[in-house]
């Protein structure tokens, strides 16, 4: 059996640890008990998005919006669907650029929407404007690390 994946819960940011073969049969976190998985991108802060990229080990998409950009309110429903098809394959974040100032400014957004790959802590893709679900999920896939 290979090592277990450090999963954080997207509710409470506990850290679990899933066997691989486990994560996508619904795993649910040890401390809240509710689903680590819920085909939904989660709303960060700053510090819930540091924990995110620092204790994941599977891929974390973020999505950098603000509430007053149009072409983030239309790629938004786009997000939930290529979410709910990724399932395990990916954490995926919504962090508001108006609210977290800070993360984007050290981070370089200077356009939105603004999807951002990490894996292991690190910036692995980038890529800037509305996308469809579609192409969202294929874009991650693309840019995902390979086991």
């Amino acid at each position: 059996m290979s090592n277990p994946r450090h999963v954080v819960c997207p509710h409470c940011l506990a850290v679990n640890r899933v066997p691989p073969d486990r994560l996508g049969e619904g795993p649910k976190c040890g401390q809240c008990h509710r689903p680590l998985f819920d085909g939904k991108p989660h709303e960060v802060s700053g510090a819930a998005f540091q924990k995110h990229i620092s204790r994941n080990d599977i891929p974390v998409v973020v999505d950098f919006w603000a509430e007053w950009c149009g072409p983030c309110r239309m790629m938004a429903p786009e997000l939930e669907r290529a979410t709910a098809a990724l399932g395990s394959d990916a954490r995926v974040l919504k962090l508001n650029t108006e609210a977290e100032q800070d993360v984007a400014a050290r981070l370089g957004i200077r356009s939105i929407p603004t999807l951002v790959m990490f894996a292991n802590g690190r910036e692995i893709a980038r890529q800037s404007g509305a996308m469809r679900a579609a192409d969202i999920e294929r874009w991650v896939r693309g840019h995902a690390p390979a086991e």
